[in-house]
């Protein structure tokens, strides 16, 4: 059975704070929707100082869909590790993870914005050590024994629900992220399809004696959006898209790399391109694709084309993955 995502970035250019709290509230009457279908995950991210809304606080966001659901996983893809503090964000994690039953998946990533650190004094140049002492420090503060820390003793309480610990993996698209992962003997998320970068994790894993596994996007990774009328859809919508893409793009570095990385400038080009896909239900079945990522309020989406989208997936579509 594929896997099944909801993604939810919370984007609205131009929202007045009556628009965005209708559109937070929508994700999460849609989080509880999908959650009794059957679909396996929301996913959600951390972006800060974005004209557009992009949501900042994903954790937040997380706490909110485990109080309104049962069953489905929520996945922080990605939090932007050097911008945290390191004991608080392993209370937070812990508490959600306490609170979700074990149901929170966390990809910290360094991140590839310098406004974002910029944003919060913290020191671009300093972005790997600084990821390297989080990611220490929470594996250390969820054992619930005291450590060092910056020179003082330490301990973080209550521990998580998880054991040993909530899933944690590291994002990247470097070797420095992979040999991170390895060293810490954590998952590695690669975010592309770079099947030469598992490699070199694999490799690693074995030079420092550690074990992990590797959660890769598939080689087509598509942001879907299911319609009845495809054309109509792209003609109404495709505008919303074409900014989420055109954001992102603004962001990316010539050697950042990225499942839904996007070259597009008009959204004729954005349809021809694929990395944002409207398909109608027969269609989307049709793809044969073991990762299926909907994307409903893509872009600052009309709530209500959003739910369209939903429905449509997990009506026409999800129950006929498994055939």
């Amino acid at each position: 059975m594929p896997v099944s995502v909801v993604r939810f970035n919370l984007v609205e250019p131009g929202a007045t704070p009556a628009s965005l709290s209708a559109r937070y509230r929508a994700a999460l009457e849609m989080a509880a929707y999908a959650d009794d279908r059957g679909i396996t995950t929301v996913q959600t991210e951390e972006h800060h100082g974005v004209a557009n809304n992009w949501l900042p606080s994903p954790f937040a966001f997380a706490g909110a869909v485990f109080g309104a659901t049962r069953h489905i996983a929520v996945t922080v893809s990605a939090v932007i590790g050097p911008l945290h503090d390191p004991l608080r964000l392993a209370e937070d994690i812990a508490v959600l993870d306490l609170l979700s039953g074990g149901r929170l998946v966390t990809v910290a990533g360094i991140g590839y914005r310098p406004e974002e650190y910029a944003q919060f004094d913290v020191d671009w140049k300093r972005r790997g050590r600084l990821q390297d002492e989080l990611l220490e420090t929470v594996l250390k503060a969820w054992s619930g024994e005291e450590f060092e820390y910056r020179g003082r003793t330490v301990r973080v309480t209550p521990r998580p629900f998880s054991d040993p610990h909530p899933l944690l993996l590291v994002g990247g698209s470097s070797k420095a992220a992979a040999r991170r992962a390895a060293r810490l003997g954590l998952p590695f998320f690669p975010s592309a399809h770079l099947p030469d970068l598992e490699a070199y994790y694999k490799d690693r894993l074995v030079e420092y004696g550690t074990e992990g596994w590797t959660m890769m996007p598939g080689a087509e990774t598509p942001l879907l959006h299911i319609a009845e009328d495809p054309d109509r859809a792209w003609a109404e919508y495709g505008a919303h898209f074409l900014h989420e893409a055109r954001t992102y793009a603004s962001w990316q570095s010539g050697d950042i790399r990225s499942a839904v990385k996007s070259g597009a400038t008009t959204v004729a080009e954005l349809r021809a391109e694929g990395v944002y896909r409207i398909l109608t239900p027969d269609e989307c079945v049709a793809l044969g694709l073991d990762n299926l990522v909907l994307h409903p309020l893509s872009g600052g989406m009309p709530v209500d084309e959003g739910w369209r989208s939903l429905r449509l997936f997990a009506e026409q579509v999800l129950p006929r993955l498994g055939e």
